[in-house]
């Protein structure tokens, strides 16, 4: 703290005026509000730049509809080094052909959307059907909508009318009309395997007796 003595002449005196010049902390501040500043850190490839809930949507490619989306959370993560979505809470997928009918449809725990690559990927009780009725189920499968295919490398359970195939890999067209197993076993269901038995066995009347 600094003193001045300021002196002034009036009719034959001096009057001695003390003056004190207060340091800058002491005065108040034009902005007394304090702000906290919080640092963000962005990760491109963690962090989602778009996200939406209870989703029901229609995709469209060069004007005719060929997918349906029905989703609790979609999340899009378009600044990533490769932009992808993201469905963590399970997704339902429909594909039409150009009649709007249903060609197939995938249900799955958890999926992804690469968008460059057009790859879905479906992991976790993936459950496929086809327009046949014919079921394909597998813990993961892939859909290269530039190639125009689906595959797996995972088990895979194909259940047609009453006839089951199991098979460690998998191939098919994106329509799943041409498709295969590799190293496919056949098995029966329990309703198929009832009735071959009864088929294979014969009624006692039937017996012929001899005497």
């Amino acid at each position: 703290m600094k003193f001045h003595f300021l002196t002034y002449p009036l009719r034959g005196m001096a009057i001695v005026i003390l003056t004190m010049a207060m340091p800058l902390s002491f005065l108040p501040s034009c902005n007394s509000d304090k702000k906290d500043m919080i640092e963000v850190i962005f990760d491109p490839q963690t962090s989602y730049t778009r996200k939406q809930t209870n989703v029901e949507t229609y995709i469209s490619d060069s004007g005719v509809t060929k997918i349906k989306i029905i989703t609790s959370t979609w999340l899009v993560f378009g600044r990533a080094s490769e932009p992808y979505w993201y469905f963590p809470d399970g997704l339902y997928l429909e594909k039409f052909d150009t009649a709007f009918n249903i060609e197939a449809s995938i249900k799955a725990d958890t999926a992804y959307f690469f968008e460059r690559r057009q790859v879905w990927e479906a992991i976790g009780n993936v459950d496929i059907m086809n327009q046949e009725g014919v079921r394909f189920e597998t813990s993961q499968v892939f859909w290269d909508q530039q190639k125009k295919i689906i595959y797996s490398d995972s088990f895979m359970r194909m259940t047609k009318q009453d006839l089951v195939n199991t098979g460690i890999g998998f191939h098919s067209n994106q329509e799943l009309t041409e498709y295969y197993l590799k190293d496919a076993s056949l098995e029966m269901t329990v309703e198929t395997q009832r009735r071959t038995h009864k088929t294979d066995t014969l009624p006692t009347d039937s017996i012929n007796k001899t005497k």
